[in-house]
């Protein structure tokens, strides 16, 4: 028994761990699922033995076939096929029967499925590692035919119960690896042994897991609450009526200022967006109207970028009047108040650079630019200030 109550506590503390609890995760309610969705089909191979009390029997082969459905994301179903083959030496010698002797059953059950993981740690759809605990009961083939000790056997099924932990890895939205421990019990007097009243089949197996269907779960949308409205009063009737009596009064005004607009605006409509035009005596005359230049921006002392102030100055005019057709004449400045005469020079020259570059980004083309950095040798303007510039002429 002490090997049983091992198997059992191994069970037990691994339900209890909760992988990626701190993960995102969707809580119920669920949508109802189809027949043929969450259902899988699973197979695998692994090692039992046989146990009874005072003896443990030899390692043997053991095969799972099963196919079951999740019905919520924590309560499944499962039927299926245990078959397992096994040596016992010290049970089979004490029984008087061959030591050398092979046998082997077939469980053919029902599983009650338990995932522990979504349900102490909500529903994660990408969950790499969840724990399944199951009940579950069925028959157990014990005929002679297949056992070589099962003599006293009064039938060839006997009933038995077993109950695993199931540790399910997510390898894709379609397949699972899995490893199954379980511990099967049946009644002992079929196998001749007055031991004990019971006889245990621990088992470990890792399979497969192929899902059909629609794989995972979603949420159940909240239903709104119906509002029942509270019947109006006779005075709040009336109110009302008013209000949207006096509402229909402003939109038909409303809809006879829109109708004199529209008779008004009727001689602008063949008007070009864009164009500048000359009105004189009710008639529209297109004229071309050159940008105001110079234009000029400001470079703080020593500066070669403009400040956020003249910067928005320069994009007032690229957005206005800068495009691939316009031709510019673009000269830079400084003061010679202070700083050498290489300092000033190499200033301008960086201004004119940066301006001319903004101007080629705002959509100037560079063969319709000319440039020249005039550092402190010419003073456009009569103060130090003003001399930290760049002008821009439309040509």
């Amino acid at each position: 028994m002490k090997g049983i109550k091992m198997i059992l506590g191994v069970l037990a503390v691994a339900s209890l761990f909760c992988l990626n609890a701190n993960a995102q995760v969707v809580r119920g309610p669920y949508e109802t699922n189809k027949a043929f969705d969450n259902t899988w089909l699973g197979i695998g191979g692994g090692i039992n033995s046989v146990v009874v009390p005072g003896a443990w029997g030899n390692i043997g082969l053991a095969i799972d076939a099963n196919f079951g459905k999740w019905w919520t994301p924590a309560i499944g179903m499962r039927i299926g096929w245990h078959g397992i083959w096994d040596n016992n030496a010290a049970i089979f010698d004490k029984m008087g029967i061959d030591p050398n002797s092979r046998f082997g059953f077939n469980y053919f059950h029902v599983d009650a499925l338990w995932n522990m993981s979504n349900s102490f740690c909500g529903y994660k759809p990408d969950r790499f590692w969840s724990f399944v605990g199951y009940l579950g009961a069925g028959v157990l083939d014990v005929s002679k035919k297949v056992f070589v000790f099962a003599e006293n056997a009064g039938n060839n099924l006997e009933y038995a119960a077993g109950a695993g932990l199931i540790n399910v890895l997510k390898m894709n939205e379609k397949v699972d690896v899995t490893i199954d421990l379980s511990v099967l019990v049946a009644q002992a007097s079929a196998y001749r042994t007055q031991d004990s009243r019971f006889i245990f089949f621990p088992s470990a197996t890792v399979g497969l897991a192929f899902k059909f269907g629609k794989t995972g779960w979603d949420r159940h949308d909240d239903i709104a609450p119906v509002i029942v409205p509270v019947p109006f009063t006779e005075d709040q009737y009336n109110s009302l009526a008013e209000r949207a009596a006096a509402l229909e009064k402003e939109n038909a005004e409303l809809r006879d200022k829109a109708a004199a607009l529209e008779n008004e605006l009727a001689s602008y409509g063949n008007l070009v967006d864009g164009q500048t035009y000359l009105y004189e005596n009710g008639t529209f005359t297109a004229v071309d109207v050159k940008p105001g230049s110079p234009v000029t921006v400001y470079f703080d002392c020593g500066a070669t970028k403009l400040s956020n102030r003249e910067l928005a100055h320069l994009e007032y005019f690229t957005g206005n009047v800068v495009d691939e057709n316009v031709q510019l004449d673009v000269n830079g400045y400084a003061d010679k108040q202070t700083g050498s005469a290489k300092r000033n020079q190499y200033l301008s020259e960086k201004r004119v650079e940066y301006v001319v570059d903004l101007l080629k980004k705002a959509g100037a083309k560079e063969e319709n630019i000319t440039s020249a950095a005039h550092g402190a040798s010419v003073a456009p303007f009569d103060s130090a200030e003003k001399n930290r510039v760049v002008t821009i002429e439309v040509k």
